[in-house]
């Protein structure tokens, strides 16, 4: 799967991870795609003593084959319910860690 072949939105997505690089995103879901309207929370992770502080390389490339990480982020999202809170850690601008918190409505997948 490559990125020209992502929804806009997932694009998006995949971008924001790729601009903070190391920390973490929080996206509330519709239709199984981050849901733009809703505010996006951001908390970058900063290396004090230097590093890969910047976004990534990729984020300025009009295209390019997904990663295993990026295309199981598509995944997940695809499998939300709307409403659900999806909590992204961000390592080297890769998805690392996915927690979905679910909207009670009394089963747990």
């Amino acid at each position: 799967m490559e990125k020209c072949e992502l929804s806009e939105a997932m694009r998006w997505l995949i971008e924001r991870c790729q601009e903070i690089n190391f920390g973490r995103i929080t996206v509330v879901v519709c239709d199984g795609e981050p849901d733009r309207s809703q505010p996006l929370r951001i908390v970058r992770a900063v290396k004090a003593a230097g590093g890969e502080n910047g976004p990534r390389a990729e984020m300025a490339m009009a295209n390019f084959q997904l990663r295993k990480e990026q295309i199981e982020l598509v995944r997940q999202l695809a499998g939300a319910d709307d409403g659900d809170s999806v909590e992204i850690e961000v390592k080297h601008g890769l998805p690392f860690l996915i927690e979905i918190e679910q909207v009670a409505s009394g089963s747990v997948r």
